[in-house]
């Protein structure tokens, strides 16, 4: 396969580099897949109950930051995976394993009631040590486990020299290099010779790297200036032309350009397609080259701050692969999702992945726990980092881990996920007045319920249960509105902080994106990453200087990339009919010329009061107005009109 070569920044984390691998499998849509991510369940990680979850244990609306996201349905079942299901000499189904090991099939001639009796035991002491502990209230004293000293391996901020100039087009072929366009390049010109020996009837030339990156410009350039259809950029009407895209290259150019742009080399295109239905097929094969270099570059050209956010992120697409995904409740519903570590200080995409539709669970943790150790890297971050995620992800069994790894974490749980505390002495009811807390410690993890518009379950690795922290709340009393302030726990509010990192860089990524219907799922994905190329790109331009907005960075990245000068275009002269001339006709007599037709200045009578005799006026309003070197009575006139 054809690789990526980076610059040398990005060899910096060359050899730590964890890839995130997947197995194979048909690629074909899946009932079970689309149901599993519409309830967003994890097999692995949440308990089975035949009970329908009580509607206050889903996200809270009182967390403004993240959207609300629904948990299980009623009489929906939970998609198990197959791995997990029972053998023929075990009749009901094997609880997942507790201590985090592989399990174990067992043949009919085994006998495994030792194995089960062990496990049995394990979940009796969870349960005897989650019994003992009671819930408590805000009046009792939360003692906070050692807190974790920040050490990144490297100073947070944008990794470059002060001292050299970066430009837009410069910070953006960080991303994407001449090294990575010219292999676009190179495996785009061999995708389009083998569609022409198949009968193709459009003529083609080999693209040039200059040529690849003007066409990246017009991409942008099609997201600053919106139209309908892509042939209306090149309409000859009068009164609805865009002229420019025409001056760069012609339609049919972009078109074909369009049709055959190629990550990857066709050739081994088919290579990979010929395995598949088994373990050596790679779904993002098409793909894998430039994401590659993409996440190295994200990691290579920029250390994150103290608080990072994992979510997932939706890129639109309907195409009939094996890894489109449906998700109900985000705005994008159908399309690739991905699962993605931000910065929550400025929404920098820090590290990515790709999920494929399969369900595979290498540690036999499950879905949430792999996506988000697969997207941390101790080497090439440090330690000390705090992580926020919602409660697909959080889980006792991560949270421990992490801190295991000098990794702190936060966030939203399920009350019926595996190893969180089920006692009900002492806890919230429905009853409970809004700003109620409650909080059992479990050695370095601590878990909070606090009561707004309706129950909120946080634990966290991070913050004491209640350090004081209030929030405001608009509340109806005797037909009047007033505000209240009542308490509310730390991790709530440093959740609510530090929460929307990954929405922030959506956010950004929206603005201008490059995204627009189009035939081929890799296309897709390789518009994405020109996203996440430019919304880098501007986050780190604005942490060195801060003196241009979004739009003004696409503009001048849109201009250098088409080789145009980034200055602005000097204002045109346009005629204008207010100059100053003489108020009399101009006589034979020199003496006479400059006291000839004099009157009094306007300007001088209204604002002063004064008589002051002058012998020009302005030709176009016909008033009188002084023009000498101390007073300028002409142009004062016309700037304040």
């Amino acid at each position: 396969m054809a690789r990526y070569s980076g610059e040398q920044a990005l060899q910096m984390v060359l050899d730590s580099e964890e890839e995130f691998t997947f197995s194979s499998e048909e690629e074909h849509d899946s009932d079970d897949e689309r149901l599993y991510f519409e309830e967003r369940l994890d097999p692995a990680e949440d308990t089975v109950s035949d009970e329908n979850v009580d509607p206050s244990l889903s996200h809270s609306p009182a967390i403004l930051t993240k959207r609300a996201r629904s948990n299980t349905g009623d009489n929906e079942k939970e998609n198990v995976d197959p791995s997990l299901s029972h053998s023929p000499a075990i009749p009901t189904k094997r609880a997942p394993s507790n201590t985090g090991g592989n399990e174990k099939d067992y043949s009919p001639n085994e006998s495994a009631p030792k194995p089960l009796a062990k496990k049995a035991k394990t979940n009796i002491q969870t349960s005897n040590r989650h019994s003992a502990l009671s819930w408590k209230t805000d009046n009792d004293t939360d003692m906070v486990p050692q807190t974790l000293r920040f050490l990144p391996a490297r100073e947070p901020g944008p990794q470059l020299r002060p001292a050299d100039e970066h430009t837009p087009k410069s910070l953006f072929k960080m991303f994407f290099s001449e090294d990575a366009v010219s292999t676009l390049c190179q495996n785009t010109n061999a995708q389009a010779a083998r569609a022409v020996s198949k009968g193709c009837r459009y003529k083609w030339t080999d693209i040039s790297i200059g040529e690849m990156y003007r066409y990246i410009g017009l991409l942008f350039y099609m997201a600053m200036v919106k139209m309908s259809s892509i042939s209306d950029y090149w309409r000859q009407d009068s009164l609805f032309s865009v002229p420019f895209p025409a001056t760069i290259m012609s339609r049919d150019r972009y078109r074909t350009i369009s049709w055959n742009v190629h990550m990857s080399h066709p050739d081994e295109d088919k290579e990979n397609d010929r395995k598949r239905g088994t373990a050596d097929h790679d779904s993002l094969f098409r793909v894998k080259p430039l994401m590659d270099t993409i996440r190295l570059a994200c990691k290579a050209n920029y250390h994150p701050k103290r608080n990072l956010a994992v979510d997932e992120r939706m890129v639109a697409c309907k195409a009939n692969t094996g890894m489109r995904q449906y998700m109900k409740a985000k705005p994008t519903k159908w399309g690739f999702k991905l699962f993605v570590l931000a910065d929550s200080s400025n929404g920098y995409t820090v590290e990515f992945s790709v999920y494929t539709g399969k369900n595979n669970f290498p540690t036999g943790h499950g879905l949430s726990y792999d996506a988000v150790t697969s997207l941390l890297d101790c080497k090439v971050l440090g330690s000390g980092y705090h992580l926020y995620m919602d409660n697909f992800y959080t889980s006792p069994k991560l949270l421990r881990d992490l801190f295991a790894m000098k990794f702190g974490g936060c966030g939203t749980y399920r009350d019926n996920r595996k190893d969180c505390p089920r006692n009900a002495a002492n806890s919230l009811s429905k009853k409970s007045a809004r700003g109620s807390i409650r909080w059992i410690r479990d050695g370095a993890l601590v878990f909070v319920k606090w009561m707004d518009t309706r129950e909120v379950s946080v634990c966290s690795t991070i913050h004491a249960a209640y350090s004081g922290d209030t929030v405001q709340r608009r509340v109806k009393s005797q037909g009047t509105w007033r505000t209240k302030t009542i308490p509310c726990p730390a991790p709530v509010t440093a959740y609510n902080q530090h929460m929307g990192g990954v929405d922030l860089s959506d956010q950004l990524i929206q603005y201008y994106t490059t995204q627009h219907k189009t035939m081929k799922w890799y296309r897709k994905i390789f518009l994405h990453f020109l996203d996440i190329a430019a919304t880098n790109a501007f986050i780190i331009h604005k942490d060195l200087y801060g003196n241009m907005t979004h739009k003004e960075f696409i503009e001048q990245l849109i201009a250098e990339l088409f080789g145009m000068s980034s200055q602005k275009a000097a204002p045109k002269r346009t005629k204008s009919d207010h100059v100053p001339v003489p108020a009399a006709e101009l006589t034979s007599d020199a003496r006479n010329n400059a006291t000839a037709g004099r009157r009094n200045c306007m300007l001088c009578k209204v604002q002063l009061g004064k008589r002051q005799d002058t012998p020009w006026k302005c030709q176009e309003c016909d008033v009188y107005l002084c023009l000498q070197l101390k007073r300028n009575c002409f142009q004062k006139w016309h700037t304040d009109v």
